[in-house]
């Protein structure tokens, strides 16, 4: 190594890396990761799947040392880890938090939310660890914990103490403060006979403002000096510097001012604006404890014990305590603890709280059951299949709030701006001071003060740190009430801009699966309907066929008279033939009629012609070699699809179907939901469907995905939005970046029309924020505001953005 190499300053990273299957690919990377520029050594271990390299931070990134990585097929599993942060004011603590995360060897990326207190880092196993995050964070002068499964009730706790302690510093200083507001009444014309002399004394004044300063104000002192001593500057140094600046010149004039030659003192300017900024802390704690509601309601829905059979006898344990495969009795009235499938027993279920209907589900063995649903009618005993954080109602908690604590795109001009704003204003100040007192108003000291703590106490970096987060979380949550699973802000914002809905059409406009929807019988059958369906579902209760199973089904609903099938041949491609109490039946295609000479009568081929015209599956039936019934079967359209389609062309999105259908079938489905028929994509193959959606966006269309299925995930992940039908498969789910727990496409238009309303919110939170401060600075610094006024107006900025995000929980759908 040359003099020059060796005084190059190099880092060492080291990460693991999966998918090596032999020496042959552990040399291969190796050379891949010590080709790279920057690289000075490389080493990859197989028995261990580590690679440790030494690099130049200034030519390379670790993030493009895991992208070669991924290059060459292997992967570097990442973490994320949830924190939760203390000790936050405003939005630059929030930024230095964030870089502080983001420079750690291992962090992939991190982000953090002042609304929330919250901060999502995915990190590297091999380079980071969660002690490491916690201790950054700590050093930056913050409080750190991860959070785990209960951390939801320490939160709400913490809020909570957290408002009580705003409130106690408030009643505080007011108490102290209230007196100097009231001497500063008395300096006004009207009122000065009314108020004592002593009010306006200097030491008297100096008595009641020092507590408030050095008590109420302590945590602002102390705020500022953490964010100092680490080179960074937030609101508390505002506040401590606006306030102090009045205080210690209104001490100095106390003691030592006729010898100055100075003679006012400020010490309610400063008194009374802790006060203020104190009330809108508190306000804004209560008002932000609000913003998480919808958590609290979700987490309110568990049962809180459950009644298992331990040993052959019931006991009643906490939900917590409830394991994989314990056989759980469930009485009337009471919540289902966990989710599960019934063994024993029968009754109706209020799973209103998941699908939104109000009807009881009727449930019988074999059938599944969700946790947090209220059984109603009959007592019964299920196997728990999915505890603790596994359950519906953990994975619903958790989307939430990950979604709560993700950043949407928007806010990132605001964490730029947050990120220069308290040094830009500390210089504006000065600048202010130096102005008045050489030019201004030349030696008028008292007056340049009183401008230069303006500019400080009239600027507030909160509302801009506090203008998106606040928003999102409500959003969120009130789409979680309507059974809307939003998994970042980054979709919550997205989903406003979609204007074309690509439907899928199996198990999202349908049902899912077949059902008989026509029974056509012969001239000479007429009135017969249920005798020939008694008929027809006898003979196809051997078959495993869909369609068969179609039509057994709908047997199932009319009294049976006829017997069982005492032969049943099926015939592959063709249909089934059976004997039913001497009656011999063929049900199948109409080549299957003509091979076994039956002549279909007239009426017939107009019925067929109709029933395919719509769509629909045809079979016939024929009874001793007579012609007996036409039986349709169709994927039957959801109630609601019709007027979920009508819904989404009012708001004016493009609507499309994609189906593997032909495209009679697939057009008649579409004109039945009302969709144009030159939006039908048919007979496309499961893995195309990501290329059609694909060849959408690539028309300049920004496109949201509506699926449930398997083949549906390729898809969902190529949208700009991908909604999920929630009652899908898990695979559609995970790739889905918006999940409908409903399985009502009316939820995809409440999904667009929330994003809406959030993004119109959030837009009139970051103007209020920008204007505020664009406005309010200037007039400031020309000394048309008084500090009091401004600290007034700084305090119940913050206050305005959130309670107007709090606007967005009066959203109802549109329906």
């Amino acid at each position: 190594m040359t003099e020059a190499q060796k005084e190059l300053e190099l880092s060492r990273i080291g990460f693991t890396v999966t998918g090596m299957s032999c020496a042959a690919c552990s040399a291969r990377l190796e050379r891949g990761l010590s080709g790279m520029p920057g690289v000075s050594a490389a080493r990859v271990n197989l028995a261990t799947e580590k690679a440790t390299v030494d690099y130049d931070p200034a030519l390379v990134k670790p993030e493009q040392m895991v992208e070669k990585v991924r290059q060459f097929g292997f992967d570097v599993p990442q973490e994320k880890l949830d924190l939760a942060i203390g000790g936050m004011s405003c939005a630059a603590c929030a930024a230095r938090v964030e870089k502080g995360l983001k420079t750690l060897p291992g962090v992939a990326d991190a982000a953090v939310n002042l609304a929330t207190e919250k901060a999502a880092v995915t990190y590297y196993p091999g380079q980071a660890s969660p002690a490491v995050l916690v201790d950054a964070v700590t050093k930056l002068g913050y409080e750190a914990r991860i959070i785990d499964d209960q951390h939801t009730g320490r939160e709400n706790d913490q809020r909570e103490r957290e408002f009580k302690r705003q409130l106690f510093l408030f009643v505080f200083a007011a108490l102290f403060s209230f007196p100097l507001f009231v001497g500063m009444l008395g300096m006004f014309a009207p009122f000065e006979r009314f108020f004592p002399h002593v009010l306006h004394n200097a030491l008297f004044q100096f008595f009641f403002a020092t507590p408030v300063q050095l008590v109420a104000g302590y945590h602002f002192y102390r705020d500022a000096f953490i964010a100092l001593k680490n080179r960074s500057a937030n609101m508390s140094v505002l506040v401590a510097m606006g306030t102090s600046t009045a205080y210690i010149y209104s001490t100095v004039v106390t003691f030592w001012g006729p010898g100055l030659g100075l003679h006012h003192v400020y010490f309610e300017s400063s008194a009374v604006l802790l006060t203020l900024i104190l009330l809108g802390k508190m306000l804004e704690a209560r008002a932000k404890g609000k913003t998480s509601e919808a958590l609290k309601k979700l987490a309110g829905l568990q049962a809180k014990t459950a009644r298992v059979l331990r040993d052959g006898s019931e006991v009643d344990v906490p939900v917590a305590e409830v394991l994989v495969g314990d056989l759980v009795v469930v009485r009337p009235g009471e919540k289902i603890p966990v989710d599960g499938v019934i063994r024993e027993g029968r009754s109706a279920v209020d799973e209103s709280m998941l699908t939104g209907e109000s009807l009881p589900v009727d449930k019988k063995e074999g059938d599944p059951v969700t946790g947090a649903t209220l059984n109603k009618l009959g007592t019964f005993r299920f196997e728990a299949l999915r505890v603790g954080r596994d359950t519906a109602l953990a994975q619903i908690i958790r989307f939430v709030e990950e979604a709560q604590g993700s950043k949407a795109p928007i806010q990132r001009l605001a964490d730029v701006i947050s990120g220069y704003f308290v040094p830009a204003v500390i210089g504006i100040a000065v600048l202010t001071l130096l102005g008045w007192y050489f030019f201004g108003d030349p030696g008028n000291m008292t007056r340049a003060i009183l401008n230069f703590t303006a500019v400080l106490v009239i600027a507030c970096p909160c509302a801009l740190g506090l203008a998106t987060p606040t928003s999102i979380m409500v959003g969120t949550g009130k789409g979680a009430e309507y059974g809307i699973l939003i998994k970042g802000g980054e979709h919550l914002e997205r989903a406003h801009r979609v204007n074309t809905v690509v439907l899928d059409k199996t198990g999202t406009i349908t049902h899912g699966e077949p059902v008989l929807t026509d029974l056509i019988p012969a001239p000479d059958m007429a009135g017969r309907d249920d005798y020939l369906l008694q008929l027809a579902g006898a003979a196809e209760r051997g078959s495993e066929h869909p369609v068969a199973q179609a039509v057994v089904k709908k047997a199932e609903t009319v009294p049976q008279n006829a017997g069982a099938a005492t032969s049943f041949t099926a015939i592959p491609g063709r249909g089934v033939e059976a004997v039913v109490d001497g009656t011999r039946i063929l049900l199948g295609t109409r080549r299957l009629m003509r091979e076994r000479g039956i002549e279909l009568p007239g009426v017939f081929e107009t019925g067929i012609e109709r029933l395919e015209s719509e769509g629909k599956t045809v079979m016939l039936m024929a009874l001793d070699g007579l012609p007996a019934a036409i039986l349709a079967v169709a994927d039957s359209i959801k109630d609601t699809s019709v007027e979920a389609v009508d819904l989404m062309r009012k708001m004016g999105l493009e609507v499309w179907m994609l189906t593997g259908d032909n495209q009679l079938t697939a057009r008649a489905i579409a004109r039945a939901a009302g969709i144009d028929e030159e939006h039908v994509l048919a007979q496309v193959l499961p893995e195309d469907k990501a290329r059609k959606v694909a060849e959408l966006r690539a028309g300049g269309k920004v496109v949201g995905m509506v699926g449930d299925g398997i083949n549906d995930a390729p898809a969902l992940a190529e949208a700009d939005v991908g909604f999920a039908i929630g009652s899908g498969t898990d695979v559609a789910v995970e790739a889905a970046d918006i999940v409908l727990v409903r399985g009502d496409l009316r939820s995809v238009v409440d999904s667009i029309a929330l994003s809406r309303a959030t993004i119109r919110n959030i837009r009139q939170n970051l103007f209020w924020a920008f204007i505020y401060n664009v406005i309010g600075i200037p007039i400031a610094a020309l000394g048309f505001l008084n500090p009091v006024v401004a600290g007034t107006a700084m305090a119940f900025s913050s206050v305005s953005v959130v309670s107007n995000a709090l606007r967005i929980k009066r959203f109802r759908p549109g329906r």
